[in-house]
């Protein structure tokens, strides 16, 4: 289970929604599944299918995480008009065992956010709790 408060939650869903049509991302930063930072990142691939982070601001979260005693504990993005669960290149992409994979879906006008944990290209849904 990963634990997000509503307010990183609701910024979640208003970064997809304000980078609509093409897919937002960044990543979550906290300790052992609960979140406590947000990392809004620019998709440099500006496409509506896929995403890519910026090394240099891949780099400047995680050290930031450091500093807070924090992190990286999941990585986030959108699927502006499709469902949310990992594509294909979403698992293949999947590098990291260890954290969280959440996926926003804007498809017909409906949000819907889903986590899932990918290793070794099998997904498994993970429970997404959302904490005042």
């Amino acid at each position: 289970m990963i634990k997000i408060p509503k307010d990183i939650y609701e910024a979640i869903i208003q970064h997809a929604k304000d980078d609509a049509p093409i897919e937002a991302c960044g990543y979550l930063a906290g300790v052992v599944g609960e979140v406590k930072s947000i990392y809004k990142m620019k998709n440099t691939d500006n496409s509506e299918e896929h995403f890519s982070f910026d090394p240099q601001e891949q780099f400047g979260a995680f050290k930031d995480a450091a500093k807070r005693g924090e992190r990286l504990i999941a990585c986030y993005h959108s699927h502006p008009a499709t469902p949310a669960r990992p594509s294909q290149e979403d698992i293949k992409l999947a590098y990291d065992p260890n954290i969280s994979y959440i996926i926003v879906s804007l498809a017909g006008g409906r949000v819907d956010l889903k986590s899932f944990k990918i290793k070794s290209g099998e997904v498994t849904k993970e429970e997404v709790e959302v904490s005042q």
